[in-house]
């Protein structure tokens, strides 16, 4: 095991009703702030009014920026990081999911910035002062409700990218189960898979002596493969839904992956596939992971072998590891099929003409990856493998 340092100081409030808490939470820290969420959805289910309330009661005031969207836009942040200039706004409360609370992110990392918030996404700049941020979680999938993390989108080049900071997690995240009732099918799939990948980035790794951090992987894994269809079947179950969000938040704040080396080749690989195809990461994840896990496994068996035995519970009996892994990864795909989502790129009617440029894109700043280091050839034969 490596030697690591764990630091995750966001306070999670988790279950019934917390959403009303937001108000009492976000007064902790500002009066004046910006209400950052996406689409009408969070108005229609009722959680925009039950935010707003606990806000004015608290006595918060609030100016209210909507429009965020899936794989979020930096022309958005800009315009988010104005409004709060322009209104002296000093706190900013994420009520969505990850695209929603990325964006939020950025919008803190820019207001106190001189220059433009992009520096810290395409360079190793990083601000010296963000301003807080709080979240109400309506979407467990990409985890970033207590991540030291944001992924942004610059719609001119189609540039997906990523930077990490401690100054980024927020200092609040409300986990409230009943808040994901209503959420469509796509989007239980999607980011499931999303779930399942942060798991998998960490699991999937080169280092041994990691017992314990396996089997807290493993514990995830199966944990998200036996709840989702059934939230899925019956988007009402409080039980089903408190445990897919409460995984969807250790999945990524840190704690899985302590005394390993982290992958994250696939996460690389499939920004450059939604930046320039805008497909839902998540569902971009179920396509890129399975590929990525074949190409690798070639050379590498073993950690894939024990992912088909101890996830998917598949006998070892005579099997030789490469047919276990072979059997592993194939489960994971049926899993993936069964939950609606694409395991290739045809299907989601992506053709090969930009391989070339995701593979460069994606190599960009360096190898990929601790499993195997891949260089352009690899991804690019990784991306043939998604086709």
């Amino acid at each position: 095991m490596n030697n690591f340092i764990w630091y995750n100081p966001t306070r999670i409030l988790f279950g019934r009703g917390t959403h009303n808490e937001a108000g009492r939470e976000t007064a902790a820290y500002s009066r004046r702030i910006l209400l950052l969420y996406g689409g009408e959805s969070l108005k229609a289910a009722g959680t925009y009014g039950a935010i707003t309330k606990s806000l004015t009661e608290a006595g918060v005031e609030y100016r209210e920026l909507g429009g965020v969207r899936p794989n979020p836009r930096l022309s958005l942040v800009r315009q988010g990081i104005s409004l709060c200039r322009r209104e002296g706004l000093d706190f900013v409360l994420a009520a969505g999911g990850g695209s929603v609370i990325d964006t939020a992110k950025a919008i803190a990392a820019g207001v106190l910035y001189l220059g433009d918030v992009w520096d810290f996404y395409h360079t190793k700049k990083r601000p010296e002062r963000v301003l807080p941020t709080g979240v109400v979680l309506t979407i467990p999938a990409a985890g970033s409700e207590s991540s030291d993390g944001s992924v942004i989108t610059r719609e001119e080049e189609n540039e997906k990218k990523s930077f990490c900071s401690p100054l980024l997690y927020p200092k609040f995240a409300i986990l409230n189960p009943e808040l994901c009732y209503t959420l469509p099918k796509r989007q239980i799939a999607a980011g499931s898979a999303d779930i399942l990948a942060h798991v998998m980035e960490r699991y999937f790794s080169p280092n041994g002596n990691t017992e314990l951090s396996d089997r807290l992987c493993e514990a995830a894994m199966k944990t998200i493969i036996h709840n989702v269809p059934l939230a899925l079947a019956d988007p009402d179950r409080y039980e089903v839904w408190a445990e897919l969000m409460w995984a969807g938040n250790v999945a990524h704040n840190g704690l899985l992956g302590k005394g390993r080396e982290e992958d994250w080749a696939s996460h690389n690989i499939e920004h450059e596939l939604s930046a320039l195809y805008d497909i839902a990461h998540g569902a971009g994840l179920a396509i890129v992971f399975p590929a990525w896990m074949k190409a690798v496994s070639r050379r590498n068996p073993e950690r894939f072998a024990q992912f088909a035995e101890r996830v998917f519970g598949i006998e070892a009996e005579d099997k030789r590891e490469d047919e276990m892994a072979a059997l592993g990864i194939s489960c994971l795909e049926n899993f993936f099929r069964k939950l609606g989502l694409f395991t290739t790129l045809s299907e989601a009617g992506i053709d090969d003409s930009q391989f070339s440029r995701m593979a460069g894109r994606a190599v960009a700043g360096g190898s990929l990856g601790s499993m195997e280091k891949l260089d352009q050839t690899a991804v690019m034969e990784i991306l043939e493998l998604a086709r």
